[in-house]
């Protein structure tokens, strides 16, 4: 997200990030046929977007490089285990917990039959990151930063150097403009706090996978309740 909030910084907005999945879940299909090989119209749905940032775009760098053959590539790395503490605790987890809560399930699946006149193919998420890109084996450690460390080692070998920008966020302005032609901004570099705002949203789905029933099912106690007495008037 801080490199979202940065590229968009520098006018490269507006910049596609998996917050516009949700803003959009016309975009979920396309990409899940994306990944299944089918074919894509890019330009339809990412044409008016100037950058795109985090999954489900990264898994599609090399067919978004044929589509845009004078696009830059900005690979950001960062420590192995922290990256994998980071994703475990975050995304991963939301995921987990909305999957496993019948609520969820049962409120995204009216949402996508109001929308589209049907439930869906599956998930996204599901589909493209923790069982396509990591084989449904994330919560392996080793297994999940052995992906993580071949991706990167991957995007090194395959985009040309002149393209290419290895970075970490924390490096700032400099770099970054530098590889794009740019002045920096007199503003701060935007360091945006993903993880605080994940575990806000992870407890708010905990609470309300357990409030709901809860509710629910004290309302219809007491709506049971309400028709013996009538019956019994």
């Amino acid at each position: 997200m801080s490199l979202k909030v940065a590229l968009e910084e520098l006018d490269y907005a507006p910049c596609y990030h998996m917050v516009e999945v949700f803003a959009h879940p016309e975009h979920a299909p396309l990409w899940q046929a994306a990944w299944r090989g089918e074919p894509v119209d890019w330009e339809g749905f990412l044409g008016g977007y100037e950058a795109a940032v985090d999954w489900p775009a990264c898994s599609f760098y090399g067919e978004l490089m044929e589509r845009y053959p004078d696009a830059k590539v900005i690979l950001t790395v960062r420590d192995p285990e922290r990256w994998y503490e980071s994703t475990r605790s975050t995304i991963y987890e939301l995921s987990v917990v909305a999957t496993r809560s019948p609520l969820f399930r049962l409120v995204f699946g009216a949402m996508r039959l109001l929308r589209f006149g049907r439930v869906g193919d599956g998930n996204m998420a599901d589909e493209i990151i923790w069982d396509g890109t990591f084989d449904g084996r994330f919560e392996d450690r080793r297994y999940a930063i052995e992906v993580f460390e071949r991706h990167n080692a991957e995007v090194r070998r395959r985009v040309p150097r002149d393209r290419l920008l290895v970075y970490e966020v924390k490096e700032g302005w400099s770099p970054l403009c530098e590889f794009l032609g740019v002045e920096e901004p007199d503003v701060p570099f935007p360091h945006v706090n993903d993880t605080a705002e994940m575990r806000r949203r992870i407890r708010a789905v905990r609470a309300l996978s357990v409030a709901v029933p809860a509710a629910l099912t004290l309302l219809g106690a007491a709506l049971l309740v309400l028709l013996t007495r009538r019956a019994r008037a």
